[in-house]
């Protein structure tokens, strides 16, 4: 008999008619042969009241005891749920998050998942019951209840549906799939069909609200499709699964970030071990580091720039202070006056010009870039706060996001590809011995033969990088890796960007004659260089990758010429001589978390 896991929002469960609405759907399902198993997060507003309450109280509770407090909203709404289940005449059964064998460890207020025992579960669904597990919670080793953070409902959805092997998860929440933006800035957003685990992670990890990314991380780990489904809808929905929608399309979304800071360290020392020193510091305090560029130094110094939640900026700041005199920079800037504008697209590693369309549109819309970084599925930029939305606007129009494209693929007409039963069951075993959400990398690899050209001094002008790429495509160099970083006291930026070594000579003779156009300082060119990249799922929730890499590299004494960093890679630029040393030792490094 199938299982089915079966997720319900705060909105989803807000009053009595609509958790009627939401037992129907669980008993529905339950009569149409499927094991039911829902998940259910507290009711409307009733997390922000608890909130509200204990600041009351005291301006800093201990986590602890908030842990405790806002577990509470879960056990309302499983036990209603669990009621309504019972006067519609089916049987049902309601579980804490402890109840429920969910094993975390002790990070209170955004705790991992470690193991999750399945006995009890998998013994009231044989006995008839539908299951209601509270979302959000679970217990560590000492029976403290902690809780998962951000998202916690449906990391706990999904979690359940990767370990009970379930046949789908179906996310019930007030919208009805996955728009290609949030329908809510731009009303001509279109909802997608389809779409691809790493596409859904990038766009979650950017600030799409329908999902949260540690709980894709999982899908991704595990294959479980999930289906983003309307409460109040019988609409299809979003299917989240290891395809995409098109084979052709280069841009699937795009998302804006409102509220990043950017942080600047300057006159870093051009030396190996620098950069692990201040992102050390900056993971010691748990903080999530997004945008990170270290472009190529001059005078034997670099300015290093990443983004973090502004939110984040305080305790960012002090990190960095307490090793400046360490590191041996000059000084630290930052600016929380900023947003992110991205897009996504799991075909643009194979197609050209995707960066020069959107900087073109950003620069026709009068919207300035301050820091460029890509990967193979993404082009982020970090824009003016007051621009953030014009900027997003734009790029949706110039890649047509409105539009389904014309090979698009319904969930009917793709044959989704999981790995069989077996080989789930034993990573979720392997799994269990160390935590389910323990990081999980599946490649470290080398790009060698590659050569780097850095220009200085490019002004900070809407229009400037576009026509720089532009010119640089119209060449026909094809570019991998993009860096635009923070340059001078003049407010201008430096713009880094790697190439094939036989192509370096045709994209000096391209970026001299940009320069020329646009009265920029100098242009650099270097060959013999390699990236490194490690791949995986959960690199930045997990916090100390970055780390690990610049701590094998600096060990090593590998100096690191550019970085650039995404939801699942993390990219490095170093010497081709020792980029074999370097990912041999980076495999022993990372030994536990590789597949």
């Amino acid at each position: 008999m199938s299982l089915i896991v079966q997720k319900f929002g705060g909105t989803s469960v807000a009053d009595v008619e609509k958790i009627q609405a939401a037992a129907r759907k669980a008993i529905r399902a339950q009569r149409q042969g499927h094991r039911v198993v829902m998940v259910v997060s507290a009711m409307g507003k009733n997390t922000d009241a608890l909130l509200g309450l204990a600041g009351e109280i005291s301006e800093q509770p201990p986590a602890r005891e908030m842990d405790m407090l806002l577990s509470t909203g879960e056990q309302v709404s499983v036990a209603l749920v669990a009621m309504a289940i019972h006067s519609l005449g089916a049987k049902a059964v309601s579980l804490t998050g402890g109840q429920i064998g969910m094993k975390t460890d002790n990070s209170f207020s955004k705790a991992r998942i470690q193991s999750i025992s399945t006995e009890r579960i998998e013994g009231l669904l044989d006995g008839g019951n539908i299951v209601v597990a509270a979302g959000f919670q679970g217990i560590d080793d000492d029976l403290n209840i902690t809780t998962l953070g951000r998202g916690g409902s449906d990391t706990t959805a999904v979690a359940l549906a990767a370990v009970l092997g379930a046949d789908a998860c179906e996310i019930y929440t007030d919208v009805d799939g996955v728009y290609t933006t949030d329908p809510r800035l731009l009303p001509e957003a279109r909802r997608v069909d389809v779409i691809s685990y790493d596409e859904m992670l990038e766009l979650a990890s950017l600030g799409a609200g329908v999902m949260h990314s540690r709980s894709i991380e999982f899908a991704k780990k595990f294959g479980v499709p999930i289906h983003v489904r309307s409460s109040f809808s019988d609409t299809e929905g979003t299917m989240i699964v290891a395809e995409a929608e098109s084979q052709t399309q280069p841009v699937s979304g795009a998302a804006m970030t409102p509220d990043e800071a950017r942080v600047t360290v300057l006159g870093v020392p051009d030396v190996p071990g620098k950069s692990q020193q201040i992102f050390s510091a900056i993971a010691a305090c748990k903080i999530a580091v997004d945008m990170v560029v270290q472009n190529v130094g001059k005078k034997g110094r670099a300015n290093v720039s990443f983004t973090v939640p502004s939110e984040e900026l305080g305790a960012t700041l002090a990190a960095v202070e307490s090793v400046m005199k360490a590191v041996g920079a000059d000084a630290i800037t930052h600016d929380d006056q900023v947003s992110k504008v991205s897009v996504v697209g799991s075909n643009m590693a194979t197609q050209t010009s995707v960066a020069s369309r959107m900087f073109r549109a950003l620069a026709n819309a009068g919207v300035n870039i301050y820091m460029i970084t890509t990967s193979e599925i993404k082009i982020s930029t970090l824009v003016p706060k007051s621009q953030a939305a014009l900027a997003l606007r734009a790029v949706h129009e110039v890649f047509d996001l409105h539009q389904r494209p014309q090979d698009s693929q319904s969930w009917s007409e793709i044959k989704e590809v999981r790995g069989d039963k077996a080989d789930v069951d034993a990573l979720v075993s392997r799994l269990r011995d160390d935590a389910l959400e323990a990081l999980t990398l599946t490649g470290i690899s080398i790009t060698e033969k590659q050569a780097r050209v850095t220009l200085h001094g490019v002004p900070d002008e809407p229009g400037v990088a576009a026509d720089m790429f532009e010119t640089i495509g119209k060449a026909g160099i094809f570019i991998d890796m993009i860096v635009q970083g923070y340059d001078g006291d003049d407010g201008s930026t430096s713009v880094s960007f790697t190439v094939d070594d036989t192509a370096l000579q045709a994209s000096l003779d391209v970026a001299r004659a940009i320069l020329a156009k646009h009265g920029m300082r100098d242009v650099q060119g270097g060959s013999e260089i390699a990236k490194v990249t490690v791949s995986g799922i959960g690199l930045r929730s997990h916090t100390h990758v970055a780390t690990m890499l610049f701590q094998q590299l600096a060990e090593d004494a590998i100096n690191v010429e550019m970085i650039n960093t995404s939801e699942l890679q993390v990219n490095a630029v170093i010497d081709a001589k020792r980029a074999v040393d370097a990912a041999e030792d980076l495999k022993r490094a990372f030994a536990e978390s590789l597949l």
